[in-house]
């Protein structure tokens, strides 16, 4: 009974030592484009508002 706990302890000691030092596939990083939309566009709306109350209260 004693062996086979000296064994199974050596194994478990041989077994992380040897995983220890193992290759890691390097996998490239992807690399991630935000297209982002004009600034200026955020600006039609508000502008279309004033326009069709300004419309409205003159006409």
């Amino acid at each position: 009974m004693k062996q086979i706990l000296i064994a199974a302890a050596a194994v478990a000691v041989l077994a992380t030592a040897a995983n220890a030092g193992g290759v890691v596939p390097q996998v490239p990083q992807e690399v991630v484009i935000v297209d982002t939309a004009a600034s200026n566009q955020g600006i039609f709306v508000p502008a279309f508002a004033l326009l069709i109350l300004l419309m409205l209260h003159h006409g």
